[in-house]
C-alpha cells in the first residue's frame, strides 16, 4: 500500500485510449465498497464516458478544469446530504479509493474540486454540473475525478521528502 500511495500523483494528461470495459467496472466496484458511516451510503456516483459531455463537464472550472477534456473517463463524486451528516467525508474517502484503484489498474487520475468552487461569477461549479447531468437537488457535487491513462510520467514521492513535521506523537 505504502508503494502504491508514493507513486499516485496527479496526472492531468492522458492518451487517447479508452479505458476498458473490464477496468471500468473494478473502479465502479471499488466505488461501492467505499466505507460509508453508520453503513448509509450517502454517496452516489456517475461514471461518464461520452466524449462530448466530458468536454462540458471540463469547462466546470474554467482553465483549472480544461485538462478533464484529454481524459477518457470522468467520475463525477456525490454525496446525499439529507442521507448523513458525513457525506462529505463519505464521498471523499470513495473518491481516493478509486483513484488509487486506478493507478493499480495502470490508470492515472486527478482530482478536481467541485464543491464550494465557481463555474463563473453567477454560477457555482456544482450548480453547473447538476444541471449539465440531471443531478436530482439533495445530491452534491463534491468533485469530479479525470481518470485515463497518463500521457505524462511523476516520479513518485520521496519518503525523505515527506512533511515529517507535521506529524505529532501524543500531544501538539
Amino acid at each position: 500500500m505504502i508503494e502504491l500511495l508514493k507513486k499516485r500523483r496527479s496526472i492531468r494528461r492522458f492518451k487517447n485510449i479508452p479505458v476498458e470495459r473490464e477496468k471500468l467496472e473494478m473502479l465502479k466496484e471499488a466505488a461501492l465498497l467505499s466505507p460509508t458511516s453508520k453503513n448509509l451510503h450517502s454517496w452516489e456516483f456517475i461514471f461518464v464516458d461520452d466524449k462530448d459531455m466530458i468536454g462540458r463537464l471540463a469547462d466546470a472550472r474554467g482553465q483549472s478544469s480544461a485538462f478533464l477534456k484529454e481524459a477518457p473517463l470522468c467520475l463525477v463524486v456525490l454525496g446525499n446530504e439529507k442521507a448523513n451528516d458525513t457525506w462529505i467525508e463519505d464521498a471523499s474517502i470513495a473518491a481516493i479509493i478509486v483513484q488509487l484503484t486506478a493507478l493499480s489498474l495502470g490508470l492515472g487520475s486527478c482530482w478536481i474540486q467541485i464543491r464550494n468552487r465557481m463555474h463563473s461569477q453567477e454560477v457555482s461549479a456544482e450548480d453547473y454540473v447538476r444541471a449539465l447531468l440531471n443531478i436530482p437537488r439533495e445530491y452534491r457535487v463534491v468533485c469530479l475525478i479525470a481518470i485515463g491513462y497518463p500521457a505524462e510520467e511523476k516520479a513518485p514521492h520521496d519518503s525523505t521528502e515527506l512533511r515529517w513535521d507535521k506529524i505529532h506523537l501524543n500531544k501538539w
